[in-house]
């Protein structure tokens, strides 16, 4: 059977093929993916399934009797090693296993994976990573059983996971190489706060800190029994390792497709032969932001930008062209407190900061030239949605009333006449 080929059971690779469906698209498609598990979602691996809030059946997608009956075929367990394509777009793709998946076009939904740690003792049992259902749930195994856990990586997943180890009771060290927490995410202010926040609820967070090595037990060689950081030595029965991922461009690039920190595509989800489609974490593409300049461009990693990038996708299979335009919004869960930003805040010029600390809220609204470009919001969704909103409109909210948290930020947003 040919049709679409979708290769990657990713949040990306699920919204394409409902997208297609909900568009009225009649061809065959397969949804392809190498794990052994149903299509699920990643997000809460860190989180709530880690903490046994909810369990592994409620991380499913789809049930079987939807994919049946909106005619997506499913195929679990299958990793594709190479791919014979045709200039047309058709061809075949061929699985380690030794089976053939025939296709019209193509869909790479195929995502990143953990960066890994190069350092003496990174291969000791123990050392984990947390990227897809198999980590999490070997990590929720291992985890009755110890005590000292060492997270190396202070971005999202890092200090997600840290923090559901702290509720959990464990003795948690963070360490994070570079000055700040989640420097790639957030300003200096919010990164403070992260800071002084799961500090206070227990967590050693050490920054501008190298990981020198992994040590072994020492009574036991066999596992690992602590991490060399500045010098010394921190005891821990599991590290858990977050230093981000790194895009999924192999296949991409044995069939020339243009790769660069991700495959390149252009508005409509299409990559540079002009037939393949690249969604999802993998896919390099212009800025979506209304007023980005010309020629920048971004590769983001979350389940927003999955499903509003798929739906584009579905539009250019059916042959409508509907640019990718949008303003990008991420989430973070870490203990008590719901981290929402909205828009990108690279290039600010000036901050204004929202803090109540009776009440556990804290924002950080991001300027240019005197215009609203994007929010931190903790444990604030309505500054948030204001924000989102007024982003999506090209609306503005003034610096200088917004500094008051008890101002309520929808009711100072207004039209920008620029």
């Amino acid at each position: 059977m040919s049709g679409l080929l979708i290769i990657g059971s990713s949040q990306a690779g699920v919204q394409l093929a409902v997208s297609l469906r909900a568009l009225g698209h009649e061809g065959p498609i397969t949804l392809l993916g190498e794990e052994n598990h149903r299509p699920y979602q990643r997000p809460a691996l860190s989180k709530e399934f880690l903490q046994d809030v909810i369990t592994k059946e409620s991380l499913i997608f789809r049930t079987q009797q939807y994919w049946d009956e909106h005619r997506i075929t499913v195929v679990k367990d299958e990793r594709v090693v190479r791919i014979d394509k045709a200039d047309d777009g058709s061809g075949v793709a061929h699985a380690v296993s030794g089976a053939q998946f025939p296709f019209d076009r193509l869909a790479l939904t195929v995502g990143a994976r953990a960066r890994r740690l190069s350092l003496p003792g990174a291969d000791l049992p123990g050392v984990l990573y947390l990227r897809n259902a198999d980590d999490a749930l070997e990590l929720k195994a291992r985890v009755p059983a110890v005590q000292d856990v060492v997270v190396i990586g202070g971005g999202f997943i890092g200090i997600e996971a840290a923090a559901s180890l702290r509720k959990l009771g464990k003795t948690v060290t963070l360490v994070e190489a570079g000055p700040r927490l989640v420097g790639r995410a957030v300003g200096d202010e919010t990164a403070e706060f992260l800071r002084a926040h799961h500090q206070a609820a227990g967590i050693d967070v050490v920054l501008d800190a190298e990981v020198e090595r992994i040590s072994p037990r020492a009574k036991r060689g066999d596992r690992v029994g602590g991490v060399v950081v500045a010098g010394r030595t921190v005891p821990a029965d599991l590290v858990l390792v977050g230093i981000g991922v790194v895009p999924n461009t192999e296949l991409a690039e044995s069939i020339g497709l243009a790769c660069d920190n991700g495959i390149v595509v252009d508005r409509y989800a299409v990559a540079s032969d002009g037939v393949t489609l690249a969604v999802g974490d993998v896919a390099n593409q212009p800025n979506p932001v209304p007023g980005a300049p010309d020629g920048d461009r971004v590769r983001f990693e979350s389940v927003n930008n999955a499903v509003e990038q798929a739906k584009v996708a579905a539009y250019s299979i059916t042959g409508r062209r509907e640019e990718y335009a949008g303003i990008p919004w991420f989430w973070s869960n870490q203990g008590d407190l719901k981290l929402q930003i909205a828009g990108l805040s690279s290039g600010h010029d000036r901050t204004v900061v929202r803090r109540d600390d009776a009440r556990g809220k804290f924002s950080v609204l991001y300027y240019r030239g005197g215009r609203i470009i994007a929010a931190d919001c903790v444990n604030t969704p309505l500054d948030f949605m204001a924000v989102k909103s007024a982003l999506a409109q090209g609306a503005s909210i003034p610096p200088d009333e917004a500094a008051d948290p008890d101002t309520p930020l929808k009711s100072i947003t207004r039209n920008d006449p620029r």
